[in-house]
């Protein structure tokens, strides 16, 4: 009779003798055509119910494992691959290290945005609103290019906002810019050479690579991209952040941008990818144009997220299409489900479509304009009579702050994380062979606690400028 030892803990007694019956087979201690005992002989021998010995054979049975003949019992299944499975099986020689994030006490380049100004209350009310008002839209399967009203409201939002003329059928909603990226390489063929801003954000070129395409850099100078520098290397796609470049926040000129649009003219099958991530958040004047508004030829592509506006736990990004790709998108790849669910879809598009979305930019831009200035402040009190110098033009959600040190930038920073600081210099952004020293810092400010910005500022100033 088989003797196991049973326990009280989580695991139900039927998945206890279920597991241990399965091991002892693949052990080869239980062979093919043994009988197991009867249901009821079995139970009385552990002390347990009939349907819980019933139960562990029934799922042995359904995987295979047992098999039964009627009037006969319960019998050891053969397993005719399992000995040449266990023959060649061999446990693998690699052992997972997940890459450990160092334990920061505060971090001056965090893209952090402030949790306690997300409207929590509104999305509440937007969600339940959604659930009452779209009670069977939320069960059907969402258009791949998402639900027609959410497209409908950024379309609102876009001609209010950017003055970008837009059909809703332009739009394609996802998960998140790095899933739209993948979509474009699909979209406009993984033979073009993608180019992409140096410094610049380098998880974009680890997502072209990995999507087997040809990524090329171009240098950025004082009004963004280097048209030459395209030419160079024989772009067919530029990817740029013309509103407010990551990492040196600098916001394309109008002649600059004529200057892409030609270029994008002059071949067939090129495009302009524009990446408009914090266009929000600009404190003087109106936002710049998009290049996307300014485009009469549909060769530029307009991306933009919900990660800065919101929070960068909502990953919902949406792209706006040339009519013809869009044509090209729906003919093509609308095979694919949309990446966003139905609920979070409805409750944006409330948010959007009832003005509480403008709300809340103009709250956060008011917001977000005073702590600028107030991070601004403590730096020059902290930092008098120093030699530094803060690079900014009053828009995005960081700045740069340049100092002059005989430290290298790695030295700098590897001596701030040895006090648990982070911080991230430009030349962390430099992807070609040569990275020179920067000593241009990013201030990435949205998510700080001023007393402990202040605590790290001090840091940083006995590092950065010793005391002689």
């Amino acid at each position: 009779m088989l003797t196991y030892a049973l326990k009280e803990n989580d695991q139900p007694f039927y998945q206890q003798v279920y597991s241990a019956i399965k091991k002892d087979i693949l052990a080869g201690r239980l062979t093919a055509h043994t009988k197991l005992p009867s249901k009821r002989a079995f139970a009385k021998h552990l002390g347990l119910s009939t349907i819980t010995i019933e139960n562990a054979y029934d799922q042995l049975i359904a995987e295979g494992y047992l098999y039964t003949q009627a009037r006969k019992g319960y019998f050891v299944a053969k397993l005719q691959n399992l000995g040449r499975y266990q023959s060649l099986a061999k446990p693998s020689p690699i052992r997972l290290q997940m890459k450990e994030e160092p334990d920061l006490t505060f971090d001056f380049s965090s893209s952090q945005l402030d949790s306690k100004h997300f409207p929590f209350s509104i999305m509440a009310k937007m969600m339940r609103q959604s659930m009452t008002d779209h009670k069977e839209e939320l069960l059907e399967r969402s258009p791949s290019a998402g639900i027609l009203k959410l497209r409908q409201a950024i379309a609102d939002h876009l001609a209010s906002f950017r003055g970008m003329q837009v059909d809703p059928q332009q739009i394609v909603i996802g998960a998140g810019t790095e899933y739209l990226y993948g979509i474009l390489v699909q979209l406009l063929g993984p033979d073009k050479i993608y180019c992409i801003e140096n410094p610049g954000y380098k998880k974009l070129k680890q997502i072209y690579e990995a999507h087997r395409v040809t990524c090329q850099l171009a240098a950025i100078d004082q009004e963004g991209v280097k048209v030459s520098d395209l030419r160079q290397v024989a772009a067919d796609i530029a990817h740029i952040n013309p509103t407010h470049h990551f990492p040196t926040g600098i916001s394309m000129p109008i002649n600059r941008r004529y200057e892409l649009l030609a270029w994008v003219n002059e071949e067939a099958g090129r495009y302009i990818i524009e990446d408009d991530y914090d266009s929000e958040f600009r404190f003087t004047g109106k936002p710049l144009p998009s290049l996307q508004s300014i485009d009469a030829s549909e060769k530029v592509i307009y991306l933009n997220t919900f990660s800065k506006s919101l929070t960068s736990t909502i990953r919902i990004s949406y792209m706006v299409l040339p009519l013809p790709l869009a044509k090209q998108y729906h003919d093509d790849l609308a095979f694919y489900s949309c990446t966003v669910s139905c609920f979070e879809q409805y409750w944006l598009a409330n948010f959007i479509s009832q003005g509480y979305f403008e709300k809340h930019i103009n709250r956060m831009r008011l917001y977000y304009g005073r702590k600028r200035n107030q991070v601004m402040d403590c730096i020059h009190k902290q930092l008098q009579g120093q030699a530094y110098r803060i690079i900014e033009n009053q828009s995005g959600l960081h700045f740069l702050l340049e100092v002059e040190t005989p430290l290298s930038d790695q030295a700098v920073k590897q001596a701030l994380l040895d006090q648990g600081i982070g911080i991230h210099s430009v030349s962390d952004y430099d992807m070609s062979m040569a990275s020179p020293d920067s000593h241009c810092f990013l201030i990435q400010y949205a998510g700080f606690d001023i007393p402990r910005f202040k605590e790290a500022l001090n840091t940083f100033q006995n590092i950065v400028f010793p005391k002689q």
